[in-house]
């Protein structure tokens, strides 16, 4: 029998501010007890993006509030928990050392262990939470500022096959959203435009196709729907719903495209390495894209291998995935000190040379 942990999760290094209690059960499985997530939506609508100051703030406001409602939905006390897990990094700053610094105080308060958390391992774990996968599995880790193929063996063991070399895909679809007058964030608002449209009007690159690895990069592909907007509204004086709707479908069929070939191609190098786990995993906010996600099941399905994704609800950044790698850490023996520190940058594979550069912070994926 597997001893039975509850834990507290804090996640804060977005614009999202989120509580969530988790157990882990004495079957070995992972329950959630609640999930509590406060959107910034509105306050970041007119400025295009996430301004990380005011996220930072309303951050600040929200994680006491956040926790005390996480804590009632799930019936339970701090009391009641046994550890606090808090996403730790990678993220904007300011946001990260809102959460670090709640948790702390709650640690401090308590006296329950304090556990900092990869906020990507956060994502590449979930399969395990939602699915019970076992590892090593192969992981699809796409989300609004990272895309990268990691074989997965264990909460603190990662190996990445490739990367984005550039923009993230969710970087993507929020750059295309606004070039074309579109909400954020872009990715919803692309995909319903999307399904609006015609994907072979327009035939936008398939960057980094001819290159026989698992890297990717959609800075270019953004760049193409620039241009390919500003040609229309020279000819024409404007774009239509049909142009927009049009551009969108072009472009989603392109990721599309991309990330199903190069998923094929990370398969392969998986499998040499772990033909007893044929299992593709994917996550991250991107991963709610309903075409991605068919694309990525035809893969599966094509290769005779299993396919696990997330709910919608734990796609985007949630406390739950925090509270559940915690979990996977605790039992692992980690326990952090309140010299805790939040990082900016923090790589899962931290023997891979850095893909898109590092500096004095450190390398950035």
């Amino acid at each position: 029998m597997t001893q039975r942990l509850t834990i507290l999760g804090l996640e804060s290094s977005c614009d999202d501010t989120a509580a969530a209690v988790v157990r882990l059960r004495e079957d070995a499985r992972g329950e959630i007890l609640s999930s509590v997530v406060f959107g910034q939506s509105d306050l970041h609508a007119a400025f295009g993006g996430v301004v990380p100051e005011i996220a930072a703030r309303a951050h600040a406001e929200k994680l006491d509030l956040c926790v005390k409602e996480a804590l009632e939905r799930a019936g339970v006390r701090l009391a009641d928990l046994d550890a606090i897990a808090v996403t730790a990094g990678p993220g904007l700053i300011g946001g990260v050392m809102a959460g670090v610094m709640c948790a702390k105080g709650l640690a401090a308060a308590t006296g329950l262990p304090l556990i900092g958390v990869n906020h990507l391992a956060g994502h590449a774990l979930t399969p395990r939470l939602t699915d019970g996968v076992d590892y090593p599995y192969l992981m699809l880790l796409v989300s609004g500022g990272h895309c990268q193929y990691l074989i997965v063996h264990g909460p603190q063991d990662f190996t990445r096959l490739g990367g984005t070399i550039d923009d993230a895909p969710g970087e993507a679809f929020d750059k295309v959203a606004r070039l074309l007058g579109l909400p954020q964030p872009g990715g919803p608002a692309v995909e319903a435009e999307a399904a609006k449209g015609d994907p072979s009007r327009f035939r936008f690159p398939r960057p980094l196709l001819d290159r026989d690895d698992c890297n990717l990069s959609f800075s270019g592909l953004k760049t193409a729907v620039l241009r390919e907007r500003d040609r229309i509204v020279a000819e024409k004086g404007g774009l239509t719903r049909a142009d927009r709707a049009d551009l969108c479908a072009g472009f989603q069929q392109a990721v599309v495209e991309v990330l199903a070939e190069k998923t094929r191609r990370a398969l392969r190098l998986y499998l040499e390495q772990e033909p007893r786990r044929p299992l593709i995993a994917v996550a991250g906010g991107v991963s709610a894209n309903r075409a991605i996600r068919a694309a990525l099941k035809a893969v599966c399905d094509e290769a005779g291998v299993a396919f696990s994704a997330p709910p919608l609800a734990l796609c985007t950044d949630n406390a739950a995935m925090i509270a559940w790698a915690g979990i996977e850490l605790y039992r692992a023996g980690l326990r952090d000190g309140m010299d805790l520190a939040a990082r900016p940058r923090w790589p899962l594979d931290r023997k891979a040379a850095a893909l898109i550069g590092g500096g004095r912070k450190g390398a950035k994926a």
